[in-house]
């Protein structure tokens, strides 16, 4: 039977083999915090030991497989074999830029060495290798001293440079850079080479490796349940699908990466959308569910299969996040999602992609209005999130319109529902100190644009929430936040004034081009300019506005008061008014 041997080895005995890191592992994606600990952690202990040279320091273990020529491909430990490999390069570099003429054979022969091949030739190879793409030989070319600034950057390679540049400036900052400096960074090197230990742990194939890897993890703690379902992944496929699924495997990372998502928020919510995994699923108890449901998920039948699903999944979910359904066509609720600044929808979103469009831009119109109404009354959005795990499974059973209509009507409109009355309360209190900017133009913006749309129809500018969010447009305080000693004597709460400025009825969206010619005016002066917004819930500030006889215009525009003055009763009644326009918004009845 074969035997799996654990040692342990001084980083000097560890690196006298050779290591490679297969193109199908996770990147370098240790960074500055990691590494810090990493050199604080071993220079710590090297200043409160230097007398004692017997002194021992372990910084945990590594898995390998035995290859041939004293190759060992690294299964798990790539984070901490990587950083004390460019703790080597850097120790090397800075000793040889300060006495560039002082022998380094020892510490050279750590980072790259010869090795005899199958037909007896002399070869040389560094001692870690790094071969999956995103590295792009940076590691390499750090180990031969060549220049790789000009490196295109990916996630990696920017990790790996940073640990570079982090390790050198960390023997700079403690050693300096004088001569006698050298002798001090020679002493932690010999430590750090002879002192500093691993367990080695060896395989002798990758499918020992990789069952010693879950078995160590099986409890996910400390690692990344993506490489650990990776490893799972790996560990079912046929050779001849080795790398099909080491591709569609990594796209999906990318595709993750490049959305700058994290792939277990998004690895939680796609199980939470596909499978009735539980309401308390956490982070860190994926790996066991998934090794609990393997054959619910298939996984080991058909990893291709599922490995596609997960690409899949995480493309849409890339879409959903950028306001677009998985048909990548705009979708205006998810886009307007994205001004409130949360991701617990998502799941719902997965759970519901296979929809007809129709519906699944119905259903995002529902969730806006429902995480709104959660976000405005202060509930708590872990509630949501509760609220969204229970609703997957059964709007995974929604199979048309009637089953649809039933699913709002069962679930998201009792909901917002009990939330009815604290939504108004928190209208008619609505002010600026109790609300973010952000969340404050992204309500002014909403109103204005229900108003408008109602005249103008659900086409054109009207329809996106940008016309009323961006650089050209601003947050207008009809009684001034700038207040002059003649608006102050004027406002008949004087004690007040500062409470009535910030309150919801004094806000309105305008135009900045209007804005700068009327900025800290009276409103004697401000009504003039207001009709000429094209902004309807503006222009109808001073005057109602009339454009025939019950047009839509006239229509919209039907139950918004207008103002001969603006005083402190004038500012509660516009936000009573605003409050009953947003029960309609947001659909809160």
């Amino acid at each position: 039977m074969a035997t799996i041997e654990s040692h342990d080895f001084t980083l000097e005995k560890l690196f006298n083999d050779f290591y490679v890191v297969l193109d199908y592992q996770r990147e370098y994606v240790w960074e500055e915090e990691h590494v810090n600990a990493f050199l604080n952690d071993i220079f710590t202990e090297f200043s409160s030991n230097r007398s004692s040279p017997s002194s021992e320091y372990f910084i945990g273990s590594i898995i390998v497989c035995v290859r041939e020529n004293n190759v060992y491909e690294l299964i798990d430990g790539q984070q901490r074999m990587t950083t004390a490999y460019l703790a080597l390069c850097a120790i090397r570099d800075y000793r040889k830029n300060i006495k560039p003429d002082e022998p380094l054979d020892s510490i050279k022969s750590l980072i790259a060495s010869t090795y005899i091949d199958d037909e007896g030739d002399e070869k040389s190879r560094n001692r870690v290798e790094l071969q999956y793409e995103d590295s792009r030989g940076v590691l390499e070319k750090i180990a031969l001293q060549e220049n790789f600034d000009d490196i295109s950057e990916t996630s990696s390679v920017q990790n790996i440079k940073n640990a570079y540049y982090l390790i050198y400036d960390f023997l700079v900052s403690k050693f300096g850079q004088n001569e006698e400096a050298v002798q001090k960074v020679k002493r932690f090197y010999a430590y750090f080479i002879k002192n500093v230990k691993v367990v080695r742990v060896e395989t002798p194939s990758m499918a020992h490796a990789l069952t010693v890897f879950a078995t160590i993890n099986n409890r996910g703690v400390g690692l990344d349940a993506m490489d650990l379902l990776k490893n799972l992944m790996f560990m079912q496929v046929k050779d001849k699908e080795f790398e099909r699924l080491k591709n569609k495997w990594k796209k999906m990372i990318d595709t993750l990466f490049e959305a700058d998502e994290k792939p277990l928020r998004f690895l939680r919510y796609f199980i939470l959308a596909r499978y009735d995994a539980g309401e308390r699923l956490r982070e860190d108890g994926i790996y066991d569910w998934l090794s609990a449901n393997k054959e619910l998920c298939g996984y080991r039948t058909r990893p291709i299969a599922f490995v596609d699903e997960l690409l899949k999944a995480a493309q849409a979910f890339v879409k959903f996040k950028n306001g677009q359904d998985s048909q990548a066509r705009q979708n205006r609720y998810l886009v307007n999602i994205g001004y409130l600044s949360t991701k617990q929808h998502l799941m719902l979103l997965l759970a519901g992609q296979r929809l007809h469009p129709e519906l699944f831009t119905e259903l995002s119109r529902h969730i806006e209005n429902l995480l709104f109404a959660y976000i405005i009354t202060r509930e708590g959005t872990n509630k949501l999130e509760t609220l969204f795990t229970l609703w997957t499974a059964k709007l995974r059973q929604v199979q048309d319109k009637a089953d649809f209509d039933t699913f709002i009507a069962d679930e998201i409109q009792p909901t917002k529902q009990k939330l009815a009355e604290r939504f108004e309360l928190a209208f008619r209190k609505l002010d600026e100190s109790s609300m973010q900017k952000k969340m404050m133009h992204y309500i002014l913006a909403k109103l204005t644009q229900y108003i408008d749309e109602l005249a103008w129809g659900s086409s054109g500018a009207a329809v996106e929430l940008k016309t009323y969010i961006n650089k050209k447009v601003t947050v207008e305080h009809i009684l001034p936040q700038n207040t002059t000693d003649e608006i102050k004597l004027a406002f008949d709460k004087a004690n007040e004034i500062d409470t009535y400025i910030k309150r919801l009825g004094n806000l309105t969206l305008l135009e900045k081009s209007i804005n700068a010619a009327i900025s800290n005016k009276p409103f004697e002066f401000k009504k003039q300019a207001y009709p000429q917004s094209n902004f309807l819930i503006t222009k109808s500030i001073p005057k109602q506005v009339i454009v025939g006889i019950d047009t839509a215009v006239d229509r919209a525009v039907k139950d918004l008061e207008s103002f001969e003055e603006w005083n402190s009763k004038s500012i509660e009644r516009r936000q009573e008014m605003l409050t009953q326009l947003a029960k309609k918004v947001w659909d809160i009845h």
